[in-house]
């Protein structure tokens, strides 16, 4: 992906997340963190500005050994939201996550970002993206449908969600 982002219409981008956005993604996250505690287990921990800048160097550093695609999601030029590829290149197979802040959904935003970062992955040499997401998130299991993605299995109590554990649907997309 370039430098400057891919363009997903309608005003919005996705552009490469790095220092600069950490006080963005901080308060998008802050926003949104009961809906992101129903499907992320790192919205559990501390999320605060000094993690965060951690977390994003230690992406930058993935994406610099070619092994993530760290991204924001922008609407007219505001961060709206996060997605990512993490990159096998042994396995040649990525992996693909997203969220969104509530007020921008079901505006396609995702889809687009997500349409990009699959386009990333065969580009890199994937040959296999994969999205794995809680059984009872329906918009994103959902969005993986549409995308073209096929329901490949459940792995049973695999995300933990704070005190609780739920399962995982696994769908995968082969070029």
């Amino acid at each position: 992906m370039a430098a400057s982002g891919r363009d997903l219409g309608d005003g919005c981008a996705l552009t490469l997340r790095d220092l600069s956005t950490v006080d963005a993604v901080h308060d998008l996250v802050q926003r949104n963190l009961g809906r992101l505690r129903a499907a992320e287990p790192w919205a559990w921990a501390s999320v605060s500005r000094d993690s965060l800048v951690l977390h994003t160097e230690q992406l930058l550093a993935q994406y610099a050994m070619d092994r993530a695609v760290p991204c924001v999601i922008r609407a007219d030029d505001r961060v709206v939201g996060c997605a990512s590829l993490a990159l096998d290149a042994y396995l040649g197979q990525a992996s693909l996550g997203y969220w969104v802040d509530a007020e921008h959904e079901g505006r396609g935003i995702v889809r687009r970002a997500a349409t990009a970062l699959v386009e990333v992955a065969w580009e890199r040499g994937s040959a296999r993206v994969e999205i794995r997401t809680g059984v009872d998130n329906v918009r994103s299991r959902g969005l993986a449908e549409r995308l073209g993605f096929r329901h490949e299995g459940t792995l049973r109590s695999a995300l933990p969600l704070g005190p609780r554990r739920t399962d995982v649907a696994v769908y995968g997309l082969v070029r």
